[in-house]
């Protein structure tokens, strides 16, 4: 009798298996051609500001820049996810179910790699971290109530940040029409998603909402929101908490930013950092490209432009919070991605 083959999954082969319907073959084209766009708007922001920048000082501000600061500025990177890990343990844990950070972080890391290969609006690295879950013998009903929390934490905090940001902006007379415009969108945009996806207990079983679903490649995300329990949400201590949580991700992440500046020798004020990295992200948000990839650098520049910093110093710490941000993950995210996988 030929023994059977045990070949380990491949990393499309089982990103299948997480998401089905965002691994055809139109979806990979749609996936190739945003992270084209995205490519070509980063080096359009590159360009643009180079030129009106100095390429000498862009050289002499990298030749000059202090490792030190570098290394802290790492070390906050690894507390975001660390951040991350303890809103699905505190959701979990006030479920009755304990899950060691240890198992939490490395899921968070394959989370974002996941959502930056397939450009999904984070349906794919929610269906990763459910999928990892439920691996790790948490019901699928507990693992989608997490992750509703996750969620909706993540809109408040998101929200309180932005909101934080304008009135920063407002207070030093930088607030413009264009900014205005900008937060309204995004405060209409964040306050529709976790009012869309709780609508979906309702009206989830609806014809159009299950052809789109199903499209995605979401039909089983879909049932496990409608079946989840909204119990945890009801929990004012456990909101309060991951809420916490997830403002000191941001609050690590502006941080990041400042220690680049430190670390490249131009330090702007606390505040410029953080309002500057907030409206970038925002842009991101509800910009045309789901990674991000060219609209954040772009907003991040000339936000920190718009607030006095040299174009150089802006371009050059931007890339380097990007580095530790976007692409860093991917290295660690590419195995963690496939271990998931495998044990699927």
């Amino acid at each position: 009798m030929r023994p059977t083959s045990h070949r380990a999954p491949s990393l499309e082969t089982g990103l299948v298996t997480v998401a089905p319907g965002l691994f055809g073959k139109a979806s990979r084209m749609r996936s190739l051609s945003l992270w084209v766009m995205g490519v070509l708007g980063f080096i359009t922001v590159v360009l643009v500001s180079l030129h009106f920048g100095s390429l000498e000082k862009m050289a002499v501000l990298a030749r000059s820049a202090r490792p030190a600061w570098l290394l802290m500025a790492l070390f906050l990177q690894a507390a975001t996810y660390v951040s991350a890990a303890l809103v699905w343990r505190q959701a979990l844990a006030h479920a009755g179910h304990f899950l060691p950070l240890r198992t939490l972080v490395p899921l968070g890391i394959a989370k974002v790699f996941t959502d930056q290969v397939l450009p999904s609006g984070g349906i794919s690295g929610t269906m990763l971290v459910v999928r990892g879950l439920i691996r790790r013998r948490i019901p699928a009903e507990i693992a989608m109530a997490a992750m509703l929390i996750g969620l909706v934490s993540y809109d408040l905090a998101y929200l309180v940040v932005v909101l934080t940001s304008a009135g920063i902006l407002r207070a030093h007379h930088h607030m413009n029409v264009p900014l205005l415009i900008g937060v309204t969108i995004f405060v209409v945009v964040t306050v529709a998603i976790p009012t869309a996806i709780l609508g979906l207990r309702r009206w989830g079983e609806r014809r159009p909402i299950a052809w789109v679903s199903k499209w995605l490649g979401a039909t089983d995300l879909l049932r496990e929101l409608i079946d989840a329990p909204t119990e945890l949400l009801r929990s004012p201590r456990l909101l309060i908490q991951t809420v916490g949580f997830q403002l000191a991700i941001f609050t690590f992440d502006a941080l990041t930013l400042w220690l680049v500046f430190n670390a490249l020798g131009e330090v702007p004020a606390l505040w410029v950092v953080f309002v500057s990295f907030a409206i970038a992200s925002m842009v991101t948000t509800i910009g045309p490209i789901p990674v991000g990839l060219g609209t954040f650098e772009g907003a991040s520049v000339g936000m920190l432009s718009l607030l006095g910093v040299s174009v150089e110093a802006a371009l050059a710490a931007t890339l380097l919070l990007r580095g530790m941000t976007f692409w860093l993950p991917m290295l660690p995210g590419v195995w963690l991605a496939r271990r998931e996988i495998g044990r699927a």
